[in-house]
């Protein structure tokens, strides 16, 4: 079985939002990110990155937001992918990319939880990919609900990891994903 990591639009805009203000959960999830690549790229495992871009929105390809960042940033060798919407899986050729490489497993990591991250572990479970989650190495934010007061992001956060803990991937901190890889004990959710 071949694993690799797949980061989820780690890009500026992540971090102009919480250097605006806004309520921000797992403030090292950055660096958590830059732990997985270090370890990925140690042991010479694929590594994919996948951009935002999206016209007419602040991750639109050019603008200093849809700048990846620098904890996150892609070396010679490894794949980028651009989405436009909120999976991976969804238009991007992602599905065919990682099955014609061999990779059967997925380590996920990146922003933002409740968003991207969630529509790309359900898609990825539903190809039958086993997921390990990485729950320290997710960036997440607080929600506006409809009467207008807002849910706190670590609400939001363990909400998020509950529902995709229990159906769609396994939820574990970074520093457990390098001894999960050695023994190959990354099962289906």
């Amino acid at each position: 079985m071949t694993t690799a990591l797949l980061i989820i639009d780690m890009q500026m805009g992540m971090i102009e939002r919480i250097a605006a203000g806004r309520e921000h959960v797992n403030p090292d999830a950055p660096a958590r990110v830059a732990d997985l690549l270090a370890l990925f790229r140690a042991r010479g495992l694929p590594v994919v990155h996948v951009h935002h871009d999206q016209p007419g929105t602040p991750f639109a390809a050019g603008l200093p937001s849809a700048e990846v960042i620098p904890e996150a940033a892609p070396v010679a060798g490894e794949v980028v992918i651009t989405k436009s919407g909120s999976s991976a899986f969804a238009g991007t050729g992602l599905d065919a990319l990682l099955r014609a490489r061999g990779i059967d497993r997925i380590v996920l990591c990146g922003a933002v939880a409740a968003f991207c991250v969630t529509s790309t572990t359900r898609s990825a479970s539903d190809l039958g990919y086993p997921v390990l989650l990485a729950g320290d190495a997710l960036m997440g934010f607080d929600l506006p609900r409809a009467d207008g007061s807002r849910i706190d992001a670590a609400t939001v956060l363990d909400v998020t990891l509950t529902i995709l803990g229990a159906d769609f991937a396994e939820v574990v901190p970074t520093d457990a994903v390098a001894g999960r890889l050695q023994d190959g004990a990354i099962s289906a959710a």
